[in-house]
C-alpha cells in the first residue's frame, strides 16, 4: 500500500495492524499534513457486520469532540477499499506503557481522571464505549491522554453528528457478550444492556491495574475470569506492595461495585473526584451518588479574617494583617484542614456580611475572627472561632502581653483551633505550628509593612517597601526574611516594569543568594522564580512542587505551578489540577481565573477558556489581562471577529501601557497585516514585550501568522 493514493491521503508508512484492519501513516496533500488512515481490507468489507461496526465507529467519533477522544478527519470508500482518517498520535498505547514502566499513583490518577473526561463527553452524546482497556488507551509523546476504538460503542440515542449525520445502534440481542474478558462489567458478563455505568466499572478495572501492576480479576481461565467479575470483591491494592490513600482506595471501591446503581453515576462526577483528589482535597458533590459515610467526610476548612485595628493609629492596620497572614500561614501547614489564602481573606477585610453568608461564598465551614489592640510595645489581642452554618461559637480566648509574646499568642490561637476543630496533628505539624521562622517580632513587624505596600501594586509604593526594608536591615541587622521582602520587591518590578529587567532581575538573585546563606529553606520560592526567568522550567517546576508540599496554601507557587505544568511540562491536566486548587484556596482573587483559563488552553478546550475569562471579565471589567488571555481564546475557537475586535476595545481603553502593543500585535497577526506587525513589534511592542520571558512565544506564533517563518524560528 505504501505510496497508493486514497482519495487526497497518500500512504506513507504502515502503523500497526489488528482484526479490523490495517493502520498507515498517510498524507493529507490538500491541507498539508500527516493522518492516520485506518483500512478495512475487503474480505472483512464484506462482511456486513464487521463493516457495520467499522462504519459505527466513524460516526460515533464523528458525532464526538474532546481533548480525550481521537479526532476523526474523514470516512469514506475507494477502489473497494473503505478507510477511516483520523489525527495521528505519537507515543504508545497504556498496554505499551506497562511493559516499561510501573505507573506511579499520580499519574495513574491523573490519566484516569482524563479517560473519565472523555468518556463524559461521549456518555453526554448517547455514548457507551463497552471495551475500555490498556489497548484502547493511548499516551501521546507530550503526554495527553486518548480514548481509542469505539468499535463496540452503543448509542443508547439517536445522535446527529456534525455533518448532519445520524448516528444510531443497530441492537445487541440479549445474551450476547461485548468487549474485553478481565475488563468487563458484570452485566456485560451476564449479556445484558452496558451503559455508562459499565464504562465506569472498567475504567476502575483500568487504574485498578495501574496501581498495583496487575489485572484486578484475573484468573487463569476466561470462564474463572468471568466468574471473579460476578461474585468476587477486587483485592486491596495493597496486596501487591502499592500504598494508596484511603480515598483513593474509597474511589477505586466504588467503581467496582458490582451493582450499577452503587457506582459513580456519571464519568463526569468520577474525574471530579479524582482531580479533587490530586489536588490534595476531599471534594464531595451534592450528585456524587451512593458513596459510602466515609468518601461523604468533607474536609474541614475554615476562613481567618483579616484582625480588626482596635487601635487609635490607622498606621497599626499591617499589624493587624501580619498577625492575621501569620496564622493563616500556620493553618495551612496542616494538611487536613483547608485553609482559605491571604488573598481571599483580605478581600473581606471589615466586611459586614454575616458568617453564614461567608461560608457560603468561601465553602468553608469555620471563620476565625478577632481584634488587636496595640499601645506601644502592648498588645491585647481577641480571637473567635464560629461554625459557619449554625453561627454558634466553638471557642474564644483573651490575650494580654508586650510585642515580644506575638509569636506565643499566635501558636496558642493556631493550637486552639487545631483541637477545636479535633484535627489530628503529626509530629511534623506539630513542630511546624510551634516553629518561629523569626525570633524578633520587629523583623516580622518590618516585613508586613513591607509587604502591605507591594499590595497596592504601584511604583511609588514599591519604593516605599524597599525602603522600609532597607531601614530594618539597617536597624535589626541581617535577616533572612528582609531580604526575601527585597527580592520579592524586584520580582514585582520585573512584572510591573517598574524598572529595567536586567537591573531588576540582578538584585532579585543577589538578594536571594543572601537568603540562601542565611536560611536556605526560606528562598525556596524565590529561587524557583529565578529559574523561571532563567528559562529553566523544570527546575523551576520542580521548586514549585517542593515550594507547594512545604506549604500546600502558598498560592504564590501554585500559580506558578499550574503555569508550569500547563507550559512548559506538557501536563496541563495536572496544570488544571493546580488551578483548581488555586481558587479553592483563594477564590476571591478574581486574577487567579487567569491561570484557570491558560490551562483549559493548553488543554485545547478553547470554548471552555473563553468561558471563564468571560466570567472572569464580568466580575472585574478593569482588567488587562484577563482582555489579553480573551483575545488568544477567542482567536484559537475560531472567533477572529470577536478577537480583533475585543483587540481594538483593548487598546482604546489605554494605549500607553505594556498590554495594548501586545492587542495591537495580535489582532495584526490575526488579519495578515505584514507591515503593520512588523512595525508594531520593532516599535511599540520592543519597549514592553521583551520584559517578559513569554513575548518571544507570542512574536514567534505572530511572525508564522504572516509567513515570517525564518524571524519565527529565530
Amino acid at each position: 500500500m505504501i505510496g497508493t493514493k486514497l482519495g487526497p491521503y497518500r500512504i506513507v508508512s504502515p502503523l500497526g495492524a489488528g482484526g479490523m484492519g490495517e493502520v498507515y501513516r498517510a498524507r493529507d496533500e490538500r491541507l498539508g499534513r500527516d493522518v492516520a488512515i485506518k483500512l478495512l481490507p475487503k474480505t472483512v468489507a464484506d462482511d456486513p457486520d464487521r463493516l457495520a461496526r467499522f462504519e459505527r465507529e466513524a460516526r460515533a467519533l464523528a458525532a464526538l469532540s474532546h481533548p480525550n477522544i481521537l479526532a476523526i478527519f474523514d470516512f469514506g470508500t475507494e477502489g473497494g477499499v473503505t478507510y477511516a482518517v483520523t489525527e495521528l498520535l505519537e507515543g504508545e498505547t497504556l498496554r505499551q506503557r506497562f511493559e516499561h514502566e510501573r505507573l506511579p499513583w499520580r499519574r495513574s490518577v491523573e490519566i484516569s481522571a482524563a479517560v473519565a473526561e472523555g468518556l463524559a463527553a461521549a456518555h453526554g452524546k448517547g455514548i457507551v464505549h463497552r471495551d475500555i482497556k490498556p489497548e484502547n488507551i493511548f499516551i501521546t509523546a507530550d503526554g495527553r491522554v486518548k480514548v481509542l476504538d469505539f468499535g463496540l460503542a452503543r448509542v443508547e440515542q439517536a445522535v446527529r453528528a456534525a455533518e448532519g449525520t445520524t448516528v444510531t445502534d443497530p441492537g445487541t440481542a440479549i445474551g450476547t457478550v461485548l468487549g474485553t474478558v478481565g475488563y468487563m462489567a458484570p452485566e456485560q458478563v451476564r449479556g445484558q444492556a452496558a451503559d455508562a455505568r459499565s464504562d465506569i466499572f472498567t475504567l476502575g478495572c483500568l487504574l485498578y491495574e495501574m496501581l498495583a501492576g496487575k489485572r484486578a480479576f484475573a484468573r487463569e481461565t476466561t470462564t474463572e475470569t468471568m466468574a471473579a467479575i460476578l461474585k468476587d470483591p477486587a483485592p486491596e491494592v495493597s496486596v501487591s506492595g502499592v500504598e494508596v490513600t484511603p480515598e483513593l482506595n474509597r474511589i477505586l471501591t466504588h467503581c467496582l461495585e458490582k451493582n450499577p446503581g452503587e457506582r459513580f453515576q456519571s464519568a463526569s462526577d468520577l474525574a471530579f473526584h479524582l482531580r479533587s483528589l490530586l489536588s490534595g482535597h476531599t471534594a464531595v458533590r451534592p450528585d456524587s451518588g451512593r458513596l459510602d459515610a466515609a468518601a461523604q467526610q468533607v474536609t474541614p476548612s475554615i476562613v481567618v479574617l483579616p484582625f480588626a485595628n482596635l487601635s487609635s493609629d490607622a498606621e497599626q492596620e499591617y499589624f493587624c494583617d501580619g498577625m492575621t497572614e501569620e496564622i493563616i500561614t500556620a493553618l495551612s501547614k496542616i494538611r487536613g484542614l483547608r485553609v482559605i489564602s491571604r488573598n481571599s481573606a483580605m478581600i473581606l477585610k471589615g466586611t459586614k456580611k454575616p458568617t453564614r453568608e461567608i461560608g457560603q461564598l468561601l465553602n468553608v465551614m469555620h471563620v476565625l475572627e478577632g481584634s488587636v489592640r496595640k499601645s506601644g510595645n502592648n498588645l491585647r489581642i481577641t480571637a473567635q472561632l464560629i461554625d459557619a452554618a449554625t453561627d454558634a461559637h466553638l471557642w474564644a480566648e483573651r490575650y494580654a502581653g508586650t510585642l515580644d509574646d506575638v509569636f506565643d499568642i499566635q501558636e496558642k490561637v493556631s493550637l486552639s483551633i487545631a483541637d477545636a476543630l479535633r484535627l489530628k496533628l503529626s509530629p511534623a505539624e506539630q513542630r511546624q505550628l510551634t516553629g518561629r521562622q523569626v525570633s524578633d517580632a520587629r523583623v516580622l513587624d518590618c516585613y508586613h509593612r513591607a509587604r502591605h505596600e507591594l499590595l497596592y501594586f504601584t511604583k511609588d509604593s514599591n519604593e516605599k517597601a524597599k525602603r522600609l526594608l532597607q531601614q530594618g536591615l539597617d536597624s535589626l541587622g541581617e535577616h533572612p526574611l528582609l531580604y526575601l521582602g527585597l527580592a520579592h520587591v524586584h520580582f514585582y518590578a520585573i512584572e510591573a516594569l517598574f524598572e529595567p529587567r536586567d537591573k531588576a532581575l540582578e538584585a532579585a538573585k543577589e538578594y536571594t543568594r543572601r537568603v540562601q546563606e542565611l536560611d536556605p529553606q526560606c528562598a525556596s520560592l524565590a529561587v524557583a522564580k529565578l529559574e523561571r526567568y532563567a528559562g529553566r522550567q523544570t527546575r523551576a517546576t520542580r521548586l514549585f512542587e517542593d515550594a507547594v508540599a512545604a506549604n500546600p496554601g502558598e498560592v504564590d507557587a501554585l500559580f506558578w505551578l499550574s503555569h508550569c505544568y500547563s507550559f512548559y511540562m506538557g501536563k496541563p491536566d495536572a496544570g488544571l489540577a493546580m488551578a483548581e486548587k488555586l481558587i479553592r484556596t483563594d477564590p476571591l482573587t478574581v486574577a487567579n481565573q487567569v491561570v484557570l483559563a491558560t490551562s483549559h488552553i493548553a488543554n485545547a478546550d478553547f470554548a471552555r477558556a473563553v468561558t471563564v475569562l468571560d466570567e472572569m471579565h464580568r466580575r472585574e471589567p478593569a482588567s488587562r489581562l484577563s482582555s489579553i488571555f480573551r483575545i488568544q481564546a477567542l482567536a484559537q475557537s475560531g472567533r477572529i471577529g470577536d478577537a480583533c475586535r475585543l483587540a481594538e476595545e483593548t487598546v482604546a481603553e489605554n494605549s500607553e501601557d505594556a498590554f495594548a502593543p501586545i492587542a495591537n500585535s495580535a489582532k495584526h497577526a490575526m488579519l495578515g497585516e505584514r507591515e503593520a506587525l512588523l512595525g508594531t513589534i520593532t516599535g511599540e511592542f520592543k519597549e514592553y514585550g521583551w520584559n517578559d520571558m513569554e513575548g518571544t512565544e507570542w512574536v514567534a506564533g505572530w511572525f508564522a501568522m504572516v509567513n515570517e517563518r525564518d524571524k519565527a524560528l529565530d
